[in-house]
This record gives structure tokens, C-alpha cells and sequence, in this order.
């Protein structure tokens, strides 16, 4: 009960004269009473036209005379673009169905004249002469058909047509498709230089030479005691541990404990996220050089200062510890010796 039946098509399948072949298509064929053409197998199974020119073909053989063929006029017709329609009118017009000329109008005006015919084998056997249809009012192409004279068996005097000269046909241009740009290679990414300085190695936390207990408890006391002057330097008890030898650095440097309380406390940043971080810098960064001895305060001595002599013989002065000549004088002395 679920399956379809076409009762119509049945009937019109048993009405079919003859037996139906067993495969292939088969043909219900009802005669047309209205809107119909009649088309000649010639062109819709023409053997070298395109599917595409046999449709133009019989689209434009339907239409009555007078009616609009141009290529833009049958590209908004159907789903083909334009360089398919102008193909399919360009291949029947080498066929001998379509034929387009220019006629030139009043008022300088240019048209094209479109003639459709329905058997051009017919016309080029019988010498038929086409009969155009009304003249053009507008630079659109129209469609005019060809209409055959039969010849009769008893041809009477007929008067010869006055010869048209035929304009020379303009094909259409062939619209040329826009190149397709090329996608370029990818390149490479370019890796610009650094502008911020190379990150310098930490300096090591100051060490003494020998960690006391002593150091080691004053040290200790001193950064725990931090909070109570600055309450942004709360530290851990794993912080003091590690910051002890620093502190214990500055006391053996003879640091006093108010001095490296000024230097791990002045200009705290706002707000202080890590304070183990700050006074590590700090206890290295700052770090005061050793004292002098009380040798190396003591006042340089002066080099001895070789007193000046006045010379014997040219009462010159010159240095010596001796009175005497000075050099010129010995040296002719010397000579003269």
C-alpha cells in the first residue's frame, strides 16, 4: 500500500501503438492544439553543435518575430554567462541558423540585424531570397525570420528583387578572462633584532669571610626586625636563612645596623610585590667597599728633593748634593784634560 502508481502514465504508456522497446526512452507523444513550434531534427541532433547552441537555437526559432536575441538580452534569460551565449551564436551562425549584420539607421544610428533560419540546407538548395521583416527602431539585435518561396512548376515572369549590397559582419568581441593573480611563494619570516638589552647574570649575594654565630645571630635579628620599620618587608623564615650572609657581609665590613637599616628601607616601590627580590638586590648592589687601615689614611711620604748647587766655574745652578761643576763645566774640564 505504500508504493505510488501513476495511473495517468499507465494509461498514456498503454496507449502507445506498437510494442515499447525494453530500454532506451520512450515517447508520449500528444498532439499540440496551441504554443508550439515545429523544429527540425537537423538541429536538435545536430552532430556538431553543442548542447548549449541547440537550446539558443530552438529558444530563438519559438520566439515570434521582432523579439530581442543580443547576448545580454539571453544571458538574463538563462543561467549560462556571457561567453557561453556568445559560443552558442557563434556556432550557429557558422552553421548557417543565425546570421547577424549591421544596418545603419537615420540619424547615424548603427543596428544589428539578426536573421534566423529554420532549415539553411533548404535555402542554399532552392536559391530562396530571405524577405526581412519590419525595420529596426532600436540598437538592440532582433530576430527576423526567413521565409521560404516554394517554386512553382510553372514559374511566371517574376521581377528580379533589386540587388542589396550586404554589409560586412561584425563579430562580436570575445570577452578575454581577467588573469588569475598568482599567489606568491611565502617567504621566510624576517626576525628583526632585539632592542632590549641582553639580560645581565644575577651577582651572587655577598658572602663573609667566616660566618660567625655571632654574624650569623645579628644578621638574622636585623631582617627580622625590618617589618617593625617598613611593614612591606614581612619575610619568610626560608628568606632571612637565605639573605643571613648578605646582612653578615655589610657587620664585617663594619657597617653599622642603623646604616644597612637606611640602605633595605629608603624608596620602597609601591606596591612592593616581592621583598626577598628587593633586598637581595640591595644587600649586592650597595654593598660598601671594606674600611681602610689606619696605614692607608696615613699621609703619603714625599720623595727626597735633590738640592741645588751653584757652579764653581759658570755660577750656574743645578741640582746635586755636592757642590761642584755643574755638567757643562766637567765636560770641558775634561777636555782639556
Amino acid at each position: 500500500m505504500d508504493t505510488q502508481h501513476d495511473n495517468a502514465l499507465a494509461h498514456a504508456l498503454a496507449a502507445i501503438p506498437g510494442p515499447v522497446p525494453p530500454s532506451g526512452v520512450i515517447h508520449v507523444v500528444i498532439p499540440h492544439t496551441s504554443r508550439f513550434t515545429v523544429v527540425g531534427n537537423h538541429l536538435a541532433q545536430h552532430a556538431e553543435l553543442s548542447l548549449v547552441a541547440i537550446g539558443v537555437g530552438v529558444h530563438i526559432q519559438s520566439l515570434p518575430a521582432g523579439t530581442e536575441v543580443g547576448i545580454k538580452t539571453l544571458t538574463a534569460r538563462f543561467p549560462e554567462g556571457e561567453v557561453k551565449i556568445a559560443c552558442a551564436l557563434r556556432e550557429l551562425e557558422a552553421h548557417g541558423y543565425l546570421r547577424r549584420t549591421r544596418v545603419r539607421l537615420t540619424k547615424g544610428r548603427v543596428a544589428t540585424r539578426t536573421v534566423f533560419c529554420n532549415q539553411p540546407g533548404a535555402v542554399l538548395r532552392s536559391g530562396v531570397v530571405p524577405v526581412a521583416g519590419p525595420a529596426v527602431r532600436s540598437t538592440a539585435p532582433t530576430l527576423v525570420r526567413e521565409h521560404i518561396r516554394v517554386p512553382e512548376p510553372e514559374p511566371t515572369a517574376v521581377l528580379e528583387p533589386t540587388p542589396v549590397p550586404e554589409p560586412m559582419p561584425v563579430r562580436e568581441p570575445i570577452p578575454v578572462p581577467k588573469p588569475v593573480p598568482v599567489p606568491e611563494a611565502p617567504h621566510a619570516p624576517v626576525r628583526l633584532p632585539s632592542r632590549t638589552a641582553p639580560t645581565q647574570p644575577r651577582r651572587p649575594l655577598p658572602h663573609p669571610q667566616a660566618l660567625t654565630p655571632e654574624l650569623r645571630q645579628a644578621a638574622s635579628a636585623l631582617l627580622a626586625d625590618l617589618r617593625r620599620h617598613a611593614e612591606e618587608l614581612v619575610l619568610s623564615e626560608e628568606a632571612v636563612g637565605e639573605l643571613v650572609p648578605g646582612v653578615a657581609a655589610w657587620l664585617e665590613r663594619d657597617a653599622t645596623t642603623d646604616a644597612i637599616r637606611r640602605a633595605l628601607t629608603a624608596d620602597l616601590p609601591k606596591p612592593l610585590r616581592h621583598p626577598a627580590r628587593l633586598l637581595r638586590h640591595r644587600l649586592t648592589a650597595l654593598l660598601p667597599p671594606p674600611l681602610p687601615g689606619v696605614h692607608d689614611l696615613a699621609a703619603p711620604r714625599r720623595a727626597p728633593v735633590t738640592p741645588f748647587q751653584t757652579c764653581d766655574g759658570c755660577e750656574r745652578a743645578f741640582r746635586s748634593h755636592e757642590p761642584g761643576h755643574c755638567r757643562d763645566c766637567r765636560a770641558q774640564y775634561w777636555e782639556a784634560a
